[in-house]
């Protein structure tokens, strides 16, 4: 096994070159991605079990292709595509709605509170309704919202990752927002109302 010290030291795409020689490097990777793909699969919308079951096969994946790892792109944007693909095949095999759990509200707050404004919201409500919006959201605006303000990738990086121009990726953040507002909107009027 590498030394966790000899793991840090390396780039990803020095580890990914390294790995192909020898593979106990590849663990360092692993060791690297495990948690903010974790946190990114489970933010899509998979459960903590079936999480684990795609970083597995995701991890997996990777290693069977590293030697068609494109190096001119990032590791962390590949192997996010690959958690990416990973979970849409899943949701897709198992015909069930995602549900989002989340964990870190802050770049949320600020989003929800501009849909909303004049709408003061606890931790435990903000964090609820969040999530409902999210869970209500197109699920092609839930992914470049969640890589945009969980995974904080710039548009570069969601282009890489989602397989689309720049441009593209910049209109769908737009029109994301746009919905997310929306419904946030529609539900805290709802709520208001009492009619959940």
């Amino acid at each position: 096994m590498i030394p966790e010290e000899d793991c840090q030291k390396h780039t990803d795409k020095e580890l990914v070159e390294l790995s192909v020689t020898n593979s106990e490097y590849y663990a360092c990777l692993v060791k690297r991605y495990t948690e903010a793909l974790r946190r990114y699969v489970i933010r899509l919308g998979s459960s903590l079990p079936d999480s684990d079951d795609i970083l597995q096969e995701v991890f997996f994946s990777a290693y069977l292709h590293l030697n068609g790892f494109d190096k001119k792109l990032k590791f962390s944007s590949w192997i996010y595509r690959i958690a990416h693909n990973k979970s849409v095949s899943m949701f897709r095999k198992s015909n069930v709605r995602p549900t989002v759990e989340l964990t870190d509200l802050l770049p949320w707050q600020d989003l929800l509170a501009n849909s909303c404004p004049g709408l003061e919201f606890d931790q435990a409500m903000l964090k609820e309704k969040i999530s409902l919006v999210l869970e209500s959201l197109d699920p092609k605006y839930r992914e470049v919202l969640v890589l945009r303000y969980f995974e904080e990738k710039d548009y570069n990086e969601i282009s890489d990752i989602l397989k689309k121009p720049m441009g593209t990726i910049a209109t769908l953040v737009n029109r994301a927002k746009k919905q997310f507002a929306k419904l946030a909107e529609g539900q805290a009027l709802n709520q208001e109302y009492g009619n959940k």
